[in-house]
């Protein structure tokens, strides 16, 4: 059975080892650790999923923005999303996703942006981001970057660019 719930100090190793191991570099284990060390860090919303003790997946939701002519407006961001490699292909990252999309809800957060899979995230939602007249700051794929609406209407009469945290690196 797959417990998910908000990450505890304890598990930072854990959670570290899980994003290590999952994308076999240290880019993603480090951008939680800075991610944490940040003003957009959320503790609610860098969730774990645990199976007989044991962390197996990692999911974080943090502050970033879109810009607009005269907004800065706060979004989330969906980064990293993790899970052991023996743990994959078992319905663990979707289960994160859901809960985590549901817990950024209940926080009030209404617009979600991640840059991934394009075979993966729209099954949970979501859309291209240029579609929705999004850009970014880098160069990136229309297919991959992506934007969920938490809310009907969060996007209306929004144009901008996303704008992510130096931490990000990118």
């Amino acid at each position: 059975m797959v417990v998910i719930r908000p990450e505890s100090l304890i598990e930072y190793p854990a959670v570290y080892n899980v994003n290590l191991k999952a994308f076999n570099q240290d880019c993603e284990p480090n951008l939680v650790e800075a991610i944490r060390k940040s003003d957009n860090y959320i503790p609610e919303l860098s969730l774990v999923a645990v199976i007989n003790n044991t962390v197996v997946g990692h999911i974080m939701f943090s502050i970033i923005a879109i810009e607009t002519d005269n907004e800065h407006i706060p979004v989330l961001s969906l980064a990293p999303l993790a899970v052991l490699p023996d743990y994959q292909n078992r319905s663990i990252g979707s289960k994160l996703i859901k809960h985590g999309l549901n817990e950024c809800r209940k926080l009030g957060y209404t617009i979600v942006i991640v840059v991934g899979h394009p075979n993966y995230y729209p099954r949970f939602g979501f859309i291209p981001a240029r579609s929705q007249y999004l850009e970014a700051t880098f160069e990136v794929p229309d297919e991959a970057f992506m934007v969920l609406e938490l809310s009907s209407g969060a996007l209306m009469n929004i144009k901008g660019t996303v704008k992510y945290p130096p931490k990000f690196g990118i």
